[in-house]
């Protein structure tokens, strides 16, 4: 028997008024792998994403989570499905007027009936594990870039989630502390048998870490495969995207305004 999709999406559509963001998006994400979502800003990538987190519906279509379709759950009704699911949000989202050890230790806080002493001992575990041991009480504001993704990374697993999802986990980041995220997604991948999506359009990322990939453009899957199978497709759009290459609309936008610039 072929193994079930940890998460399946089917037939999903969005519509934002008149105009179509998601179209008859199919994918299936298996249990322990990880999973980038790849494209263009402006592709949808991320739409898909709140759809599968919950945080937005879709016009139609399903989105199965452990045999669960979220898209036709209320809000109640999802939350202990959601409960084993972690997510760090593209800026961190920290809370400035907390201390690095009360966000971690947050979701703990509101989901569990644990004692303030296994909370503050577990919290300290999770900063430990991202690299910030000791960081428990500084602010927000007394982190670097990639500091405070690491403490958004600890809280998002702070409820040891079955699924981690990741919002351009190294986005505004340098090279070398971009690289060092990655591998901070590929311990945890490892080290816990996460699964864990990936939204980016860091191809540096995408190669590091991806087990397979599913690349959107225009609010449609393009392709789907492991690193190798994406860097041998050969589709124009795929070898485009990968070379990094402008298409013919990016080039006349850019000619006319450099017309413009040079009179």
């Amino acid at each position: 028997m072929p193994e079930e999709p940890l998460i399946a999406i089917r037939n999903l559509q969005t519509h934002y008024g008149s105009r179509q963001i998601l179209k008859d998006i199919n994918l299936d994400i298996y249990r322990g792998e990880t999973m980038v979502i790849l494209g263009r800003s402006g592709c949808g990538k991320s739409t898909l994403l709140r759809h599968i987190i919950g945080l937005a519906k879709p016009t139609s279509g399903q989105i199965i989570i452990k045999g669960h379709d979220i898209a036709q759950l209320s809000e109640d009704e999802m939350t202990p499905v959601l409960r084993k699911v972690g997510m760090l949000f593209q800026g961190a989202a920290l809370f400035n007027s907390m201390s690095v050890g009360e966000n971690v230790a947050l979701p703990l806080r509101e989901h569990t009936q644990l004692e303030p002493s296994t909370i503050k001992i577990m919290t300290r575990m999770k900063l430990e594990q991202v690299g910030l041991g000791g960081f428990e009480d500084f602010m927000p504001a007394q982190l670097s870039g990639g500091m405070k993704k690491r403490a958004g990374l600890a809280r998002a697993i702070a409820m040891d989630p079955e699924i981690l999802f990741c919002d351009e986990p190294s986005a505004g980041l340098d090279p070398v502390v971009a690289m060092g995220i990655d591998k901070l997604i590929l311990k945890l991948n490892q080290a816990f048998k996460m699964t864990i999506v990936v939204v980016t359009h860091e191809l540096a990322s995408v190669f590091e870490i991806a087990d397979r990939i599913a690349m959107l453009h225009n609010g449609a899957v393009e392709a789907i495969g492991t690193p190798e199978e994406l860097r041998a497709n050969p589709n124009p759009i795929v070898q485009q995207f990968l070379n990094r290459e402008a298409d013919a609309e990016e080039l006349d936008r850019e000619k006319y305004l450099r017309s413009l610039v040079e009179g």
